[in-house]
């Protein structure tokens, strides 16, 4: 079985990197926003509905940065094979979700949505200079922040 995820580089005008930090099934992940595909989507719109859906913000989705190239078993269901297809993305409109400046910081909202759904999630910018792959947790997430970062 595959799993078709879509996911959106962000960074701000201060040349910070967006990233989404989540409690997911009692294990905590930084990861690139977006998710999963949905049958009689494109991935283009797979990633601007997400990033609705997450943060009420509207994207427009830029080049496409990376697919993946390796066979990648779902940290979820080893019955499954992720595909994971990266662009870059831009706010079209103010963000106003609260961004968070440290990692896991849950507010009560927040901890009542992991209770009910075992999972939830925050957002937070990175700086620049302290972004690399070692500030995202999935093997994935790492090769798109390597590639980001010796592209920009």
């Amino acid at each position: 079985m595959f799993t078709i995820r879509v996911y959106g580089i962000l960074l701000n005008q201060r040349k910070q990197v967006l990233v989404s930090d989540e409690h997911i099934r009692g294990n905590y992940y930084t990861k690139f926003p977006g998710g999963g595909l949905e049958l009689g989507e494109g991935t283009r719109d797979c990633l601007k509905r997400e990033f609705m859906e997450e943060m009420n913000l509207q994207v427009e989705v830029g080049a496409h940065l990376y697919t993946t190239d390796y066979f990648q078993m779902s940290a979820f269901n080893p019955d499954d094979q992720i595909i994971a297809i990266y662009y870059f993305a831009k706010a079209l409109e103010p963000i106003t979700v609260p961004i968070r400046t440290i990692p896991f910081d849950f507010d009560e909202r927040e901890k009542k949505i992991y209770e009910e759904k075992r999972q939830t999630e925050t957002f937070r910018f990175i700086d620049w200079n302290d972004f690399s792959a070692d500030s995202v947790t999935l093997p994935i997430d790492k090769i798109a922040a390597t590639i980001v970062k010796e592209l920009l």
